[in-house]
């Protein structure tokens, strides 16, 4: 897979704009009923759910188009690790049963990324 190293530096630019978009989609939804979700149609400002639908619409944002990446994406790794455990263990202890894959993904990715940085394409690197 020698050939795909050429490309890394890209590819965490490519793997942070998909990580950021998708989260700030999860914000939307929350706090701008776009896409509907029933289950979001009745949230309370300062609530939980409201708190998180900001950290995801604005710290994906930021995430997307690669600006103070690494803070953003910091606060919304713990985001995930809270959800996680708040949440989602609750329901059990297997992510395929809890649905708690997603969070321990996003957990993840934006940990790697708060790490490693947003790559080449970004406006921290303008």
């Amino acid at each position: 897979m020698g050939f795909l190293e050429k490309w890394q530096a890209q590819l965490l630019s490519v793997l942070r704009f998909v990580s950021g978009l998708l989260f700030f989609e999860h914000g939307c939804s929350k706090l701008l009923h776009f896409p509907h979700v029933a289950m979001f149609d009745n949230i309370k400002v300062g609530s939980i759910i409201w708190i998180a639908g900001v950290i995801e619409l604005v710290g994906g944002a930021l995430v997307t188009v690669g600006f103070l990446t690494r803070y953003a994406a910091f606060v919304m790794s713990g985001e995930m690790a809270v959800a996680y455990f708040a949440f989602h263990m609750k329901q059990g202890p297997f992510p395929t049963l809890n649905n708690g894959d997603a969070a321990i993904l996003f957990c993840f990715v934006f940990l790697y990324i708060a790490a490693a940085g947003p790559g080449p394409w970004s406006v921290d690197r303008k």
